[in-house]
């Protein structure tokens, strides 16, 4: 008993204790998914079990048109999506600090509130809203000019517009945010030498608030690239399931789910999963190298 009495209460041992159930749920709900995941994609896994047929779902990817426009459809997503989602957020926490703005932090409620409502919900919504029938709000407000109603969700053009003013709408409060923290962590010194120079509102955002911002926007499009080429209940609701014309909404997890849940071949499915998980790794990889977050060469003295 005082064995364990002076384990449990050991200043070595503590510190393994205490991050004991970090490393149980890194290993359980995310390492052991991954490695079964990924050895999944080499089998053809049904319900009487298992049987190794190498990379046999990778070549049938290659070929697999649906899969391409799953692909393309993400990337173009995960594209606009960065066009929109690092900008904006970071003019809105720009003007949210600066002294023309009264009942900052109600306005950052307003702005958050939306992130807390379900993509169920959500999704819902901006369905009706953009529905064929006269009665949707969208159609409504063509009617006030005068203009036929419009099957918006029909057409990739007007259906990508509801798509992304949802992701614009839901997540533009939360990326504000990341930029408010990033804003105050600023030294004011700076802007105060800025105005001594007589450097005017542009110029000390150019130079002084988009670079010193540069870690916060690293941050951003980081977990950015990963919601863009992950998006999948947004495009279900909206299109009322995962048929949506022409499969203008189609997404690579929407794909995996076609394949996985409902065609019942798990083992395709995992192949479609590792192909988006070394995507959006590639792709992160690249904008670290773009920012110079992450470098290849070796700095002097190393």
């Amino acid at each position: 008993m005082n064995k364990a009495k002076k384990l449990l209460y050991s200043q070595k041992i503590a510190p393994y204790v205490f991050v004991l159930p970090f490393i149980l749920s890194l290993l359980i709900f995310w390492l052991y998914p991954l490695v079964t995941g990924i050895t999944m994609s080499f089998q053809d896994v049904t319900f009487g079990g298992k049987a190794w047929i190498g990379t046999a779902h990778y070549a049938k990817l290659a070929g697999d048109k649906f899969f391409k426009i799953a692909v393309l459809n993400s990337v173009e997503y995960m594209a606009l999506t960065l066009l929109l989602m690092v900008p904006i957020p970071m003019l809105l926490a720009v003007l949210m600090e600066s002294r023309l703005t009264k009942a900052r932090g109600v306005w950052k409620v307003i702005m958050y509130v939306p992130a807390l409502t379900s993509v169920v919900i959500s999704g819902l919504l901006f369905r009706l809203m953009f529905s064929e029938g006269v009665n949707g709000q969208m159609n409504v407000i063509m009617a006030a000019f005068g203009k036929p109603a419009q099957a918006w969700l029909k057409s990739k053009g007007t259906g990508w517009c509801a798509l992304l003013l949802l992701c614009v709408w839901r997540w533009t409060g939360v990326n504000m945010l990341y930029y408010v923290a990033g804003l105050k962590a600023i030294d004011t010194s700076l802007y105060e030498s800025g105005d001594i120079d007589g450097a005017n509102g542009w110029q000390k955002f150019r130079y002084i608030t988009i670079p010193l911002l540069k870690p916060t926007t690293v941050y951003v499009i980081t977990i950015s690239v990963f919601a863009g080429l992950s998006m999948f209940l947004e495009s279900f609701m909206i299109w009322n399931g995962n048929s949506s014309p022409k499969n203008i909404g189609l997404t690579i997890v929407g794909y995996l789910y076609k394949r996985g849940i409902e065609k019942n071949d798990m083992g395709y499915a995992c192949a479609v999963g590792v192909i988006l998980m070394v995507i959006a790794l590639a792709i992160n990889f690249a904008q670290l190298l773009a920012t110079g977050t992450f470098s290849l060469k070796k700095k002097k003295g190393e």
